[in-house]
């Protein structure tokens, strides 16, 4: 049996699209966390001097770079498919030819085809070997 690390993919679909869109939630609640953060930073940390607009700048900025980040889905990059080749064992590089095999004749197959000028079908009176 083989193991689990040596597992090949058998497609490369994309996330499914409830975890994705779970991934992208959490994505921006935790951008929102720091947005709060940085609000509280603001106004508790004195003496203000600049990093006191950085937390302001942060507060200000944040919601936006979060809304296009959590909208932004997993389809921004093509996803090349895998190829199977890889999961197939290796050919033998000679061919196997049993005994059997190799002594028996060529099968050659005939197929007969119907005649094209419609002689012979047997629809009228004179047809059949005896008229």
């Amino acid at each position: 049996m083989k193991s689990q690390a040596n597992a090949q993919s058998a497609t490369s679909l994309p996330r499914a699209p409830r975890d994705e869109a779970s991934r992208r939630y959490t994505r921006y609640l935790v951008m929102m966390g720091i947005r709060i953060v940085c609000f509280v930073l603001m106004v508790l940390v004195t003496p203000y001097g600049w990093y006191t607009w950085v937390f302001g700048a942060g507060a200000i900025f944040l919601p936006y770079i979060a809304v296009v980040i959590a909208n932004v889905g997993d389809d921004v990059h093509e996803v090349d498919a895998e190829s199977p080749e890889r999961a197939l064992p290796q050919a033998p590089s000679t061919p196997v030819v049993r005994e059997a095999e190799a002594s028996a004749p060529p099968v050659i197959l005939i197929h007969e085809s119907r005649p094209i000028d419609g002689a012979g079908q047997g629809d009228g009176p004179a047809s059949g070997p005896g008229a």
